[in-house]
């Protein structure tokens, strides 16, 4: 796809601006071949999008949102691109409940969360409406504890750090981007900083029971305060998440669970595995782990020995590297529906742009 500079609302201008100017320090592989990369991604997704505007499965317009995503976030889109993004557009709108939801086959959180923040990423003046009923909704299922489930009520209600991290993402950009307060409700973030702290394996924080100050797991988070399938051990995934979802909040980067966090992180840095969970979710780290570290200002990790990591250039060297002939990624491990080439494409051209910001 050829670049060029299209025409987009003034504050949006800033999402699409990109340093052309960098250092070899700076630049963690060649811009150009990371370009030529997400070039790639973005062919592979135009070419297997759905003539009904969706990817992989009309049931989660949450999957078409980050695809769309991938294509709004990369700056200089052309005409065909701009048009696989109406498509995806149009279907994310028709997916619109009547509660303000924007999902279908449930998940209604986690794909209105999605949603929400591609329609902000979007910034058509005729979405006003649905971007307010959609954040509404958001806002109305907050648990009393402060994070978000899958659903707001029923068997798939319970909070967890994953559904909350993307719930905040959506809600944090619309206070971003909002001239002026719309005076209607706000979410409780008080109560959302309250929720993520209880999944920080940090007894100064966190008085529960099961929080271990033992190096493997302090300062890095958990799925839940009350423990998963996986445990109440910190991993990857979880720990980059925890530190995206309180910058999203608003906490201090001085902030004690900030920097116990970055330890945490730094100390288990690696690209090979998710720590804590292997191969599982891997792609899914590289994504958060982007975020989090560009959102946090951090451009290199010191690890407790000392030694400088330049996680930018090491994540694009590898990125680059496990791309497919057809300019898809997906993982052999189909954990969290890995082995959707469309899902994972996605993660990836959205990780190799923040890599570049």
């Amino acid at each position: 796809m050829k670049y060029f500079i299209p025409i987009f609302p003034v504050y949006l201008i800033s999402l699409f601006c990109i340093t052309t100017l960098r250092s070899e320090e700076s630049i963690p592989a060649a811009e150009a071949d990371i370009m030529t990369a997400i070039d790639k991604g973005l062919a592979f997704l135009a070419k297997t999008q759905d003539p009904g505007g969706f990817w992989s499965t009309p049931d989660y317009p949450g999957l078409t949102g980050l695809a769309v995503q991938s294509f709004l976030l990369t700056p200089g889109l052309d005409e065909a691109g701009q048009a696989v993004v109406s498509q995806g557009i149009e279907f994310i709108r028709s997916s619109a409940k009547d509660d303000g939801g924007i999902y279908r086959k449930g998940l209604s959180h986690y794909n209105t969360s999605i949603a929400l923040t591609t329609l902000l990423h979007a910034g058509n003046p005729q979405d006003r409406d649905l971007i307010e009923t959609a954040r509404n909704y958001l806002i109305d299922g907050q648990s009393e504890t402060g994070g978000f489930g899958y659903e707001p009520t029923g068997e798939r209600s319970r909070p967890d750090l994953d559904n909350t991290v993307f719930a905040l993402e959506s809600l944090a950009l619309y206070r971003k981007q909002a001239a002026e307060n719309p005076g209607g409700a706000e979410l409780d973030w008080d109560a959302a900083i309250d929720f993520v702290t209880r999944c920080q394996n940090l007894k100064s924080s966190n008085p529960a029971d099961w929080v271990s100050e033992e190096p493997k797991d302090k300062g890095g988070f958990t799925y839940t305060p009350t423990g998963s399938s996986s445990g109440t051990h910190s991993y990857g995934t979880m720990t980059y998440s925890g530190l995206l979802s309180l910058i999203y909040a608003e906490v201090g980067k001085d902030d004690p669970r900030i920097r116990a966090a970055v330890d945490w992180l730094s100390d288990h840095y690696t690209l090979e595995e998710n720590p804590g969970q292997g191969e599982q979710g891997l792609f899914y780290y590289y994504f958060v782990m982007a975020k989090a570290l560009n959102a946090a200002g951090i451009d290199v990790l010191t690890t407790g020995e000392g030694k400088a990591i330049n996680w930018r250039k090491d994540l694009a060297a590898k990125l680059l590297s496990l791309q497919r002939p057809d300019g898809s990624w997906a993982s052999e491990n189909g954990r969290w529906m890995e082995k959707d080439p469309v899902l994972v494409t996605s993660y990836v051209v959205l990780t190799l742009n923040t890599i570049l910001k």
